[in-house]
Parts: C-alpha cells; sequence; structure tokens
C-alpha cells in the first residue's frame, strides 16, 4: 500500500503556472477553442493558439475579421508573468501537419509542450446517408479524428524527448490531452451531417484506447462534449428552437465548455483519464 502525508488541500490561483498548452481550433474570438485558451492563459499557461483560417472562411460565419494574430495578441492581458502566447497556422488534413505542429508550438513556448487541447473540427461538406460519398467520410476522418491520434503521437513523443534531455523525468509536469466531441457517442448522433457525426464518435472512443496506451508515460487523455455551445452557427427560429431544449432556456457559451476543459488539464484532474465528459447543462437529446 502507498502511504504519503497528504498535503492540506488548497487551490492555487495559477495552477497551470510555469506550464505550456498547445490549443488546435483557436481561430475566432467567439469559439470555444479561442475561449479555451483565454482560461488556460488565466490559470498561468504560455498559450499557441492554432489556426486554419481557409476553413473558417469557406463556413456561414466566415472567418474573424480581427485574425489570428490578433487574438493571440489580446491574450497578453491574462498572461501571467513570464508567460507567453503565439500563434501558427496548419491544415490539419495534411498527415504530417500534426507532427509539425506539436514542434512548431514546443519551439514557439520555450521547448517543451505539456498540454494539448485538440478543438479543431471539419464541419459542413457532409449530408445524411443518401447523399454521403467516400470523400466526405474520408475528409471527415482526416480531419475530426486521424489528426487527433496523430496529434496524440507526436504529443508523446515530443514529451519523451524532453523528459529524456532534462534527465529527471519525474521533475516535468505530468501531460494532459483534452479532445472535443460532439455527443455523436450518445443517441440519435445528427443523421443528416453523417460523415461529422461519424468521426466525431471515432474520437470518443479513440480516447479510451489512448489513455490506456498513455498511462505509462504520465498522460492523460480525455474528452469534453459541450453540448449546442453559441457560437454564431445557427440564428433566428432555429437558435429559439435549439435553446428551448435547455432546461435554462439558453444555449452554452463558450467560456462553458472551456472552463471544465481548463480544469482537466490542471494537476487537480490528475486521476480522471479515459473519459468523455459530458458538459451539456441538461440539454434534452
Amino acid at each position: 500500500m502507498h502511504e504519503s502525508t497528504p498535503r492540506p488541500p488548497r487551490r492555487d490561483p495559477l495552477p497551470l503556472r510555469g506550464r505550456t498548452a498547445l490549443v488546435t481550433g483557436a481561430s475566432r474570438r467567439n469559439g470555444i477553442g479561442y475561449a479555451t485558451a483565454r482560461r488556460l492563459a488565466a490559470y498561468g499557461a504560455s498559450v499557441y493558439l492554432h489556426h486554419h483560417v481557409p476553413h473558417d472562411a469557406a463556413q456561414p460565419w466566415g472567418a474573424d475579421p480581427e485574425g489570428p494574430g490578433r487574438l493571440a495578441a489580446d491574450l497578453g492581458e491574462l498572461l501571467a508573468e513570464g508567460a507567453v502566447a503565439a500563434h501558427g497556422a496548419a491544415d490539419l488534413a495534411e498527415p504530417e501537419a500534426p507532427a509539425h505542429l506539436v514542434e512548431a508550438a514546443a519551439e514557439a513556448l520555450g521547448g517543451r509542450l505539456d498540454i494539448l487541447v485538440a478543438n479543431h473540427a471539419l464541419s459542413g461538406r457532409d449530408g445524411p446517408l443518401e447523399a454521403v460519398d467516400a470523400g466526405m467520410l474520408d475528409a471527415h476522418w482526416q480531419v475530426n479524428a486521424r489528426s487527433g491520434v496523430l496529434l496524440a503521437q507526436a504529443f508523446a513523443r515530443h514529451r519523451e524527448r524532453a523528459a529524456e534531455a532534462a534527465g529527471r523525468p519525474e521533475d516535468l509536469p505530468a501531460g494532459r490531452i483534452v479532445f472535443m466531441t460532439s455527443g455523436q457517442d450518445l443517441r440519435g448522433g445528427m443523421p443528416n451531417e453523417l460523415a461529422y457525426s461519424i468521426s466525431k464518435g471515432a474520437l470518443a472512443t479513440a480516447v479510451r484506447a489512448l489513455a490506456t496506451a498513455l498511462a505509462g508515460r504520465r498522460i492523460t487523455v480525455n474528452a469534453v462534449n459541450p453540448g449546442p455551445v453559441d457560437t454564431g452557427y445557427l440564428t433566428g427560429a432555429d437558435h429559439a428552437a435549439v435553446a428551448a431544449l435547455f432546461p435554462g432556456g439558453r444555449w452554452a457559451e463558450p467560456d462553458d465548455p472551456a472552463r471544465l476543459v481548463a480544469w482537466l488539464t490542471t494537476d487537480e484532474a490528475a486521476w480522471i483519464t479515459g473519459e468523455v465528459v459530458n458538459s451539456e447543462g441538461g440539454f434534452a437529446r
């Protein structure tokens, strides 16, 4: 039996001080990725924002008019002393992009990466069963599932090298990976966006396998299902209809899931791994 004297319970106001984080899909001010980046910065972390503006530009809501550089600069008001913010582009549909992105983020943040939040996703270019084809299925698999696994692989490899360089791996903070699902492993799914739904459901399953694979490397792997979040993709009657499905009568705001994601990256969540945590505010499916 392992015995130790428990430390007095207390909450550090900067639980991520000195740690570094890569947040993918953080290119829009009203998106979950940017809300998460703000939380991580407020907790003391240095943060690297990944973006793929062409995807946003092709969507009905469009790309953020301020651009990712401005978003990264605005994190400055939240950064702890000595922390930095940086940003970079990558098309995660490309097979080599995840590994390159991990290395770019680590280099920009001082040579080490402690936290990976994979928030990016491909949406659109989809349809119901009668309309989907191999190209749609492949495109969503590449971005929504395959790239997440490759990011986790690259993250783990990077941390192995960092541990070897440190000489004392136990002195490094434990690693944290958090994915974003969309509740596609729950009942119903999204039958009119079948390729998206299947790829996100695959990611929920991958979380459990990756958690087992990386447990021996001091890396936890979890996912958050944020439910419907008001990031600007629905308006009018459709927006009101979704709001009515919440007991509180309102949509989730981007900071609602961001609070949970940020907590999962702290030491308080060290004993949680292999979980898909639903943060849906009682959403009626």
